[in-house]
């Protein structure tokens, strides 16, 4: 299959490989005693060892292929080039990629050969690369771009993250990501820290949304209707309003823009732990959902749910 029409992203418009590479260099820095995220646990992974993530500098895939379960943006006609990460910075007792994230399967791959699967995936005529839960691997994600670069890839980046990111990383990324897809997941640090985990959920995602909306702006896509830079956000609606959703839209809304594009995901069910967790071990009800969405409206959202959503969520 040959690529769509060529596209030059922003890491080819504006940055040379050295400097992608001078980039990666900063962000391995970071790894030494890791602060590559907001955990900062000090684990010295560049000497083999690892924190709460539970990743050493040994990359490790569950899988990359063309996806077409994501936005509708993102997908087109060709799909979004997903590569899955294992593992993950964050401890969700809900997680529906379990088995990625908690269990870590998957394989190791070398980062040039995460740059030819990169390659690879832009030449099956992929519309994007979608790095898929990439905090905790940042610095080796660079390092293959750059290289993927220099053999010509030029298709966007898009960063796939739970939104507990640091914003000195994120930092690093400026100029090098295109499209930034978090999710926000609570508005409340004791609903975050039941869980999933951390304590400063909602104050340190609120920070790294604003600088990847700094970065990037809102949404835009091409003549097709395909996204090429910009801010997507996704959030899932919990039973019980776990998640804290009107607070949520109220900060997308007045802090961000009411052109976010702002994927409202109905399809939480029972995974993982949630099953024996009351109470999340029950599907969200459709009203709680429509609650959402109507208060969404009321603050003046309007893209990215409704007609519009893909209703998938990783």
């Amino acid at each position: 299959m040959t690529s769509p029409a060529k596209h030059q992203s922003a890491y080819v418009e504006r940055l040379p490989p050295r400097t992608l590479f001078e980039r990666a260099d900063a962000l391995l820095a970071l790894m030494k005693e890791c602060r590559i995220c907001p955990r900062e646990c000090g684990a010295r992974r560049l000497e083999g060892r690892y924190g709460v993530c539970h990743a050493t500098d040994q990359v490790f895939i569950s899988g990359a292929s063309p996806h077409f379960g994501e936005e509708p943006v993102l997908v087109g006609r060709h799909g979004s080039g997903t590569i899955f990460f294992s593992s993950c910075n964050l401890k969700c007792l809900f997680c529906q990629n379990y088995d990625i994230s908690h269990l870590r399967s998957g394989q190791p791959v070398t980062t040039d050969e995460l740059a030819a699967l990169m390659l690879s995936l832009q030449a099956m005529g992929c519309h994007n690369i979608n790095l898929v839960t990439p905090t905790h691997f940042t610095a080796q994600i660079v390092q293959a771009l750059a290289r993927a670069t220099e053999r010509g890839l030029h298709i966007p980046i898009v960063y796939n993250c739970g939104g507990y990111e640091s914003v000195e990383t994120l930092a690093l990324l400026d100029g090098i990501v295109d499209i930034y897809m978090p999710d926000i997941k609570y508005s409340d640090n004791r609903m975050a820290k039941k869980w999933s985990g951390v304590s400063d959920y909602w104050d340190v995602v609120r920070l790294a949304v604003k600088e990847m909306h700094r970065q990037v702006g809102d949404l835009r896509t091409d003549g097709l209707g395909i996204a090429r830079r910009g801010l997507l956000v996704r959030h899932l609606v919990l039973p019980n309003n776990i998640a804290g959703s009107e607070a949520v839209l109220e900060f997308v809304a007045r802090q961000l823009s009411a052109e976010t594009y702002i994927n409202i995901m109905d399809q939480y069910h029972p995974a993982f732990k949630a099953r024996n967790l009351p109470p999340l071990n029950r599907r969200m009800r459709l009203d709680e959902y429509d609650r959402v969405v109507g208060y969404a409206r009321a603050l003046g959202l309007h893209r990215g749910f409704g007609h519009e959503q893909a209703g998938v969520w990783c």
